[in-house]
């Protein structure tokens, strides 16, 4: 397999943009989320997103090669909510397995189609692993500050079985995102070193945290600075952040990233804040030129988009960053 370390010390590798955003413009009911599976399922399942892998794999594939169509060459997982623990919330807990093999298969599937394509710029796929509806660093109940919704142990087994059925299907990296407590991302790194122990092989591993406003703090009270030392110990392809900020707004916060991490950086912002209606308004130029800061100071190994992007936004951001240089790291870097 090509080296992705290799390519990106090259070149600002693009990652693909939002899943939910795509998977809205379908308009799809709820028979679409039961299709062939869980058509006497007890629970209401429209929404459950990560569902569609396995009843309607079409819509899946098709977002895909959109986004590698647009240039994209990191395809994530459609497994944000791929554990027992987000699943439990439908009653699902014994489909995970299917959702994220399903997921990584389809994705895999369409990766090597553009790599034969276009055998200069291979494709990859990251097997997206979501930060779950619990925290274990802050209580749930207001009246109890010291009960946890979770444990550790819960979150690391959870990983475990998302993590052993993404690696089944095939993905090339691991991408632990949209971190709002560490604890929960330790618990998914830990259970990530498990299986490459079991399985004497090893993946590239992205971390990516969110800022959750402009305090510049995770949900869970750490700077980035502290995010990024409290995931160091790990050796990690890149450490980066998404979701929450808009492109401007998370600017500063890779600076801190770019100035102390010994890993690649990457980042996958939103289009801008919701609106009040829950939209996102930025458009793909007014993104780009955002990210075109990044791209100026040499912030970023890694680029793409999060929450209210579409292939036209990786399209715009994919024709920049080509014509820039990779942030230097590692060995011969900072």
């Amino acid at each position: 397999m090509t080296d992705i370390k290799a390519i990106l010390k090259d070149r600002i590798l693009v990652l693909d943009g939002a899943m939910g955003t795509m998977i809205q413009r379908y308009d799809l009911e709820e028979e679409d989320f039961r299709k062939g599976w869980f058509e006497k399922h007890d629970s209401p399942l429209k929404g459950n997103n990560d569902l569609l892998s396995l009843t309607r794999p079409d819509i899946i594939k098709e977002i895909h090669a959109a986004y590698f169509e647009a240039g994209a060459d990191i395809a994530e997982t459609n497994t944000f909510s791929g554990t027992t623990i987000a699943q439990a919330d439908y009653s699902l807990e014994h489909v995970v397995y299917d959702i994220n093999y399903q997921s990584a298969k389809i994705a895999k599937e369409v990766a090597v189609e553009f790599t034969k394509k276009e055998p200069q710029k291979p494709r990859f796929v990251a097997g997206s692993v979501g930060p779950t509806n619990r925290t274990a660093s802050i209580s749930p109940d207001v009246n109890d500050p010291g009960f946890r919704g979770i444990t550790f142990d819960g979150l690391r087994i959870a990983y475990k079985q998302q993590v052993e059925a993404l690696m089944d299907g095939g993905v090339d990296l691991l991408l632990v995102e949209t971190v709002f407590d560490t604890l929960n991302a330790k618990a998914a790194l830990f259970a990530i070193d498990e299986v490459f122990e079991e399985r004497k092989m090893k993946l590239p591993i992205m971390v990516s945290g969110t800022i959750t406003d402009q305090s510049g703090r995770t949900l869970t009270g750490q700077t980035t600075d502290a995010f990024l030392i409290s995931v160091s110990h790990m050796d990690l392809l890149t450490v980066g952040l998404n979701c929450a900020l808009g492109a401007s707004m998370m600017r500063p916060y890779l600076q801190v990233l770019n100035k102390n991490a010994r890993f690649g950086v990457s980042a996958h912002p939103n289009a801008g804040l919701p609106n009040e209606f829950g939209e996102y308004d930025e458009t793909a130029e007014m993104m780009a030129a955002q990210i075109k800061d990044y791209l100026d100071e040499g912030l970023v190994n890694i680029i793409g988009g999060c929450c209210g992007t579409t292939p036209e936004h990786i399209t715009a951001i994919a024709e920049l960053a080509k014509n820039y240089s990779p942030r230097k790291f590692g060995e011969n870097g900072e």
